[in-house]
C-alpha cells in the first residue's frame, strides 16, 4: 500500500493550489511512492518487531494508518466525536483526493483510533520508527493533525494537550508545533485580507501571528526583525531544503512557507513603517 506520497503530495498540493494543486501533488506523490517502493526492494528485509511486538510496516503504510488513527483518537479526546469533527476528517480525506478504497480504509483507521483500547503511545512510537531520518514526513503528519483539529473544534479542550504530547514523542518541540498552528491559521484567513477587512483586534492577532511565523518577539527591534526575516527565508528556501534531502513531493510546501514568510514580513513592515 504505497500511499504516503499520495497523502503527503495531495496535502501539499492542496495548500499550494486547492483541488487542482491537490491533484498535481498526488501525482507527484505517486512518483515518490514508486521511488520508496524501489528503495524498499533494493534495501532488502526491514528490521524486526517494533514496540509491543508489532511488526513494523513500511513507511508508506504506517504513515497512512497512523494519520487517520491519531486523527480519530484526537477527535475522541474529549469523550465524544462531534459532527463537526467527523466533517473535518472527511474534508481532509476529500482534500487529499483519496479514492473510494482509500477513503474506506481511512474511515476504518479513524474508527480504530476512537476505541478505548487504542494505544496512542505505541502508535506514535511505530510512526517515529518508520519515519526515522525523514523529519519532513513527521512535520507533514503534524500539519495534517493540526489542520483537522482546527476544523474540528479549533483546538479547544484536551485536543491541544494531546497534540503537545504527540509532538513531544515525535521529537517536535512545543514551539515548532505552535509555529505549525500559526501558519495554518494564517492560511485559513490570509494576512492581507484579514488586515484590511477585520477589526483592530483581529488585525492585532494577525500581527501576532506574523511575529510567530518569523519566530521573533513583538518587542524585537527593526534590525532584529530584518535579520529574523532573512534567517527564516534561508531556513525555508526550497532549493536549500531540496539540497538537504527534502523529497520532491514536498517542494511546493516549502514554496508556500516562503510565501507566508514574505507576507508576514510585509505586514510587520507596514505596521512598523520599515522602509
Amino acid at each position: 500500500m504505497k500511499w504516503t506520497g499520495k497523502v503527503v503530495g495531495g496535502f501539499i498540493g492542496l495548500m499550494a493550489g486547492g483541488p487542482v494543486g491537490a491533484a498535481l501533488g498526488a501525482l507527484v506523490g505517486h512518483q515518490f511512492d514508486n521511488a520508496v517502493a524501489e528503495g524498499d526492494r533494493l534495501s532488502g528485509p526491514g528490521p524486526g518487531p517494533g514496540p509491543g511486538g508489532v511488526p513494523p510496516l513500511e513507511t508508506a503504510e504506517r504513515f497512512f494508518i497512523s494519520t487517520f488513527r491519531v486523527m480519530g483518537h484526537l477527535a475522541k479526546s474529549d469523550g465524544r466525536v462531534s459532527e463537526r469533527e467527523i466533517d473535518a476528517a472527511r474534508s481532509v480525506m476529500n482534500q487529499l483526493r483519496l479514492d473510494s478504497t482509500q477513503v474506506a480504509a481511512a474511515i476504518n483507521e479513524f474508527t480504530r483510533g476512537k476505541q478505548p483500547s487504542f494505544n496512542i503511545h505505541e502508535e506514535i512510537a511505530l510512526l517515529r520508527s518508520a519515519c526515522a531520518g525523514r523529519p519532513d514526513l513527521v512535520r507533514v503528519f503534524l500539519e495534517i493533525q493540526v489542520r483537522a483539529a482546527l476544523a474540528g473544534n479549533d483546538l479547544k479542550g484536551p485536543v491541544r494537550r494531546y497534540l503537545d504530547r504527540i509532538a513531544s514523542q515525535l521529537g517536535v518541540s512545543e514551539f515548532e508545533l505552535r509555529q505549525i498552528e500559526a501558519v495554518l491559521r494564517i492560511q485559513r484567513g490570509g494576512f492581507r485580507r484579514e488586515y484590511r477587512s477585520t477589526t483592530a483586534t483581529s488585525g492585532a492577532q494577525q500581527l501576532d501571528l506574523a511575529y510567530k511565523v518569523l519566530e521573533i518577539e513583538a518587542s524585537a527591534s527593526n534590525d532584529e526583525v530584518v535579520k529574523a526575516y532573512r534567517r527564516a527565508l534561508s531556513r525555508h528556501h526550497p532549493d536549500k531544503l531540496k539540497a538537504n534531502g527534502l523529497p520532491e513531493s514536498m517542494i511546493e510546501h516549502a514554496k508556500e512557507r516562503t510565501q507566508q514568510i514574505i507576507e508576514a514580513y510585509e505586514l510587520i513592515k507596514e505596521r512598523r513603517g520599515i522602509a
